[in-house]
């Protein structure tokens, strides 16, 4: 899949969404890799409602991906295993890159990637983007 969309093509979709984050995530440095372990990565087109309630959100549109599980840094082996999970929802997605202009549809699905994957390795939100920011 190319770095630009091309003009006049169909939206992408979630087959296309997921595939731009698998590159991403090749594209990553093996230990970040292994860190993310045995994480699931799923695309949907939007957040469903609970999630929204979860997160005291009403516009769908405000979120374009989300982590769900429980990190690394509070992880205990006496916990029941579920896997954890990063969503990345292809319709905030799409308007969000409409909106900005200034990223390819695969640099901002690598950026939501990357940031959730944080939240799977602990880091709150002030972490990553303090490390976004070096």
């Amino acid at each position: 899949m190319s770095e630009s969309w091309p003009v006049g093509a169909a939206a992408p979709s979630l087959d296309d969404i997921a595939r731009l984050a698998e590159v991403a995530f090749a594209a990553l440095p093996e230990p970040f890799r292994t860190l993310a372990g045995d994480i699931v990565f799923r695309v949907d087109d939007f957040p469903d409602d609970d999630m929204l309630a979860e997160l005291g959100m009403q516009d769908p549109f405000e979120l374009s991906g989300l982590y769900q599980g429980v990190d690394l840094s509070r992880r205990s082996v006496l916990d029941a295993y579920e896997p954890a999970r990063v969503f990345l929802f292809r319709r905030p997605l799409l308007d969000e890159w409409a909106e900005r202009g200034d990223v390819t549809l695969a640099e901002l699905v690598a950026h939501v990637l990357i940031h959730e994957i944080g939240h799977h390795l602990g880091l709150s939100d002030e972490q990553i983007h303090s490390i976004e920011s070096r």
